[in-house]
């Protein structure tokens, strides 16, 4: 079990958000196509739900997952991607 919990949404051009699929994340998380170690301790658990270990850097985590939606195909233009540490009970 890693030391937080993200929440992983797609905005799109009206600001709607919608949970990311689980797929989407775990295409993410398991390419590693960043070959960037700080990544490593991310695992995908539910749609629009990410655990992460403490050394994950939200601000470098965030463009990386949306420029590699982009490039999936999952993003179209005008959405984004939003990454935020979620609080609270788990």
């Amino acid at each position: 079990m890693f030391a937080r919990k993200l929440s992983i949404q797609r905005i799109d051009t009206n600001g709607v958000r919608q949970a990311c699929p689980i797929g989407w994340i775990d295409n993410f998380a398991m390419r590693n196509f960043t070959n960037d170690p700080a990544f490593d301790d991310t695992l995908p658990v539910a749609d629009g739900v990410m655990e992460a270990g403490a050394r994950v850097p939200l601000d470098r985590l965030q463009p990386a997952m949306e420029d590699w939606f982009r490039r999936k195909g999952y993003l179209k233009p005008g959405e984004r991607l939003e990454v935020t540490e979620m609080g609270g009970e788990w």
